[in-house]
């Protein structure tokens, strides 16, 4: 067995080798002015799989815990899950006979069995698509209907949704359960695929994927109408984690003989951010990732001190958590050396509520989105600017582009936010006029944020293009709002919208929840904003909500505020 470990690792480890001693400059089509570049050195194409990539190292610590559930305890070391790899690629392709760029859907939470379905799926020559396990039997069913997938991956908790979604549908996919027990009719038992021992992993041989080639179907956020399929390749994806590791940039040490980082894995796996930078770019580093279902304050609190966990990658609202909630106390935080949030805008009271509980805390604030892989920019270790998010990874560039006339401007001047970079989609799946309106011809994205940069090359967000409220035809930010509502004591969270108004046309209205006994009046919090703005900014309403909102990756839901309560 450590024979087999030992020649399959050499053998991905000649696989990753750097195939060009040039760096990814391709992208600078001419010498623009005005173009920010990043601080960071340039990362190196890689020749391989994103599977590949993964499992480099894996003779280093094949004994370690990989993945381990927070709530049970059950979990597997790196040599289980990747043989557990393994054998589903190879049932896969002989079970189920799928084929090269055949798509399987995954739809679960953040459990124990999550990296070797997605990591066996690729090894099988196959795209995996990550989807939301919440989501409704009507999403479920648009997604699943979009990308064509020919298998589901899923457990109990989804089937009634997954199930009902195929129902309509002429090819149903087959759909495989994790769960060991009282399976429904139908239905496959992942361990017949993922832990049969006599299945011929020879048909793997044949399996031939290049960097070129379709890896992931993420959907984006979805903020703004349906989600959209974004098409990303095995390069992008390995684009991504290479810039990652960048030594100015990522803190989480290598597992040794004797040491092993242990992380909460809490970011949902199917989101970008969670799959990129916290399930495959730790696994290479040989950390333990604990896997969190869903977001339990105690158990993620308990899970902290109980192993002394270094790193946290959350987003804004779990900051919000431990930066303001009074049951979150400077000795849950004792062991905690850096905390990156990304995902959405965080202001820098926000990261200041928590350091003032543990000040030696490095807090970093990354920036990015499922069309970049989850990353464009963060700050070096030990940045100490927290109101911008930080610098642009290493091979990338951003035009702040002027929203009349597209040009790009310089340190200072706010306009929407083009990126271009190796970690950058395709496009959209099945989508080409989607991906017409935000791809150009010179390969920048147009991500729909507004920001700048300044003269030491940091970049800020400023707010969401399509969210600007427009009054008396000047724009205004929600964001910026949202930062002054947060630095209230008696406001735990908050959201502005824009809200018809017959003589500006439009006006921002406040969704605001108080802390736990607060006792708070809608004048109050409205003179609390407006003395510190512009007129055309005043907030207009305020209602006082339970909760706001918000998409797993913590960006505040706008839409659906709007169609409940205005």
């Amino acid at each position: 067995m450590a024979s087999a470990l030992r020649q399959s690792v050499l053998y991905l480890r000649k696989q990753t080798q750097v195939i060009s001693t040039q760096c990814v400059k391709q992208y600078s089509k001419k010498n623009e002015p005005n173009i920010l570049k990043s601080v960071y050195d340039d990362v190196p194409v890689i020749n391989s799989t994103v599977n590949q990539y993964v499992w480099q190292n894996l003779d280093r610590w094949p004994d370690k815990t990989a993945v381990v559930c927070a709530a049970t305890g059950h979990g597997y070391t790196y040599a289980q899950t990747h043989k557990m790899s393994i054998s589903l690629a190879a049932s896969l392709r002989t079970k189920l006979k799928l084929k090269n760029d055949d798509v399987v859907a995954v739809v679960l939470p953040n459990v124990p069995e999550y990296p070797c379905t997605v990591l066996g799926i690729l090894e099988a020559g196959c795209i995996a698509s990550m989807m939301n396990p919440a989501y409704t039997a009507d999403e479920i069913k648009r997604q699943v209907q979009l990308v064509e997938c020919k298998a589901i991956v899923t457990s109990k908790l989804s089937y009634p949704n997954v199930a009902e979604a195929i129902k309509s549908l002429k090819t149903k996919p087959a759909i495989i359960l994790i769960d060991n027990d009282e399976l429904p009719a139908g239905t496959i038992k992942f361990a017949e695929f993922a832990e049969d021992v006599t299945v011929d992993t020879d048909c793997l041989k044949s399996v031939q994927r290049s960097k070129n080639d379709v890896a992931i179907l993420p959907f984006s956020s979805g903020t703004t109408g349906f989600a959209k399929g974004v098409v990303l390749t095995h390069q992008s994806v390995i684009s991504m984690n290479q810039m990652i590791y960048d030594p100015n940039i990522l803190g989480v040490d290598e597992a040794t003989a004797n040491y092993q980082p242990a992380l909460p894995a809490i970011l949902p796996f199917f989101h970008i951010f969670g799959f990129n930078a916290v399930m495959l770019n730790l696994l290479g580093r040989g950390t333990k990732l604990i896997t969190f279902a869903s977001f339990k304050p105690e158990l993620f609190l308990k899970t902290i001190v109980q192993h002394k966990v270094e790193h946290l990658y959350i987003v804004p609202p779990m900051v919000v958590f431990l930066g303001k909630h009074p049951a979150v106390t400077p000795d849950h935080l004792q062991s905690v050396r850096e905390i990156i949030s990304g995902a959405a805008p965080l202001s820098a009271s926000d990261a200041m509520a928590v350091l003032n509980k543990n000040k030696n805390i490095g807090f970093r604030q990354g920036y990015g989105l499922t069309e970049t892989n989850g990353g464009t920019s963060i700050g070096r270790l030990g940045d100490t600017n927290h109101a911008a998010v930080g610098h642009l990874f290493g091979s990338c560039e951003v035009k702040i582009a002027d929203l009349q006339t597209k040009e790009a401007l310089g340190p200072g001047k706010e306009g929407e936010i083009w990126f271009r970079g190796p970690n950058l989609m395709n496009g959209y799946f099945k989508n080409d006029e989607a991906t017409k309106e935000v791809l150009t011809e010179d390969g920048w994205y147009k991500t729909g944020d507004i920001g700048k940069y300044d003269e030491n090359k940091y970049l800020y967000i400023t707010d969401r293009l399509k969210e600007l409220i427009k009054v008396k035809g000047f724009q205004v930010p929600p964001a910026e709002l949202e930062t002054i509502l947060r630095t209230h004591p008696k406001i735990l969270d908050c959201a502005v919208v824009g809200i018809p108004d017959s003589i500006t046309g439009e006006a921002p209205k406040a969704f605001v929840v108080k802390q736990k006994g607060a006792t708070l009046q809608q004048d109050e919090v409205s003179q609390f904003v407006n003395d510190k703005v512009v007129s055309f900014k005043n907030i207009k309403e305020v209602q006082f909500v339970d909760e706001i909102p918000k998409n797993p990756a913590g960006k505040i839901l706008r839409k659906v505020l709007k169609e409940k309560y205005c």
